[in-house]
């Protein structure tokens, strides 16, 4: 037996002991892989919520609700306003943790109420390895990670849903819209709205892997390397410019270091992060 289908095992023997769950469910590749193990192990036993708010793409929205009615998971969508709580607008370097906080408390709830024994995340091995404060969040809610108990890293996952038949198999790794908005610069309802106009715009032209960082009046769009050629031609860029000026933003620029995740945290580790932002995100 190979070793991956060995962790899946063992992560159906966990899902399995625990008995019921509140899935905290993105429709990213890991809470999607979690939430289809668990349904299928647990049934209407595993609760798949989806928590939606100003920071939550409207596209990610549309595809967690379309995966959970295809594979019939016992899915629930709440609303919800981490985006209102004062050291998740101030974005410091731990408003992750301010987030995060804000929505176990409402999965915790659910599960208290209704009779839940545990609230899980997709949190996998890799996630062990960087820079994560929702992870303090989630010990604090005692929130459990079945994918790291199992062994499973992120890889490992993508292989496991494409052999479920799991459509996330090989979906691009998203984050939350505040992601795009540099620390120390306040997070607010109209500027997501304007990333998350920008980033469907984009999407609608074809480009899927992307993000559309703000910084106040200038969109800075990050893509592969190999899509920038496409974005460049002229009647594309023309198109780009221009509704991206109707969004908002005065300038458009496009990154020629090209797409990475957590672009943002390069402040985080050379430490041009000062100590008042730090401080102002606790507050």
């Amino acid at each position: 037996m190979k070793i991956v289908t060995k962790k899946l095992r063992s992560l159906e023997q966990i899902l399995s002991d625990m008995k019921s769950v509140v899935v905290a469910y993105s429709g990213g590749v890991d809470s999607s892989f979690l939430a289809a193990v668990s349904h299928q192990r647990l049934g209407r036993q595993s609760l798949a919520v989806t928590a939606n708010s100003p920071s939550f793409a409207p596209w990610e929205l549309e595809e967690a609700t379309a995966l959970a009615t295809r594979f019939g998971f016992n899915h629930r969508i709440i609303e919800t306003k981490e985006n209102e709580e004062p050291g998740y607008a101030a974005n410091g370097a731990r408003r992750c943790y301010f987030c995060k906080n804000h929505l176990y408390s409402h999965f915790h709830d659910i599960a208290t109420k209704e009779g839940y024994r545990y609230v899980v995340d997709g949190s996998t091995t890799d996630d062990l390895k960087e820079f994560r404060p929702g992870g303090e969040a989630a010990r604090e809610w005692a929130v459990q990670s079945p994918l790291v108990d199992a062994g499973l890293n992120k890889n490992e996952i993508r292989e496991l849903s494409h052999t479920l038949g799991l459509p996330t198999w090989d979906k691009p790794a998203q984050a939350c819209l505040a992601s795009r908005v540099p620390y120390g610069i306040r997070v607010t309802t109209k500027i997501l709205d304007k990333i998350a106009q920008a980033e469907s715009y984009l999407r609608e032209l074809g480009f899927k892997q992307l993000r559309v960082r703000h910084h106040d009046s200038v969109a800075r769009i990050e893509l592969p390397p190999e899509e920038l050629c496409f974005l460049l031609e002229s009647n594309i860029r023309r198109r780009v410019t221009s509704r991206l000026k109707k969004i908002g933003y005065q300038y458009v620029s496009a990154d020629l270091d090209g797409y990475q995740t957590g672009s943002l945290n390069r402040s985080l580790r050379s430490g041009t992060i000062n100590r008042g932002i730090q401080d102002k995100s606790g507050e």
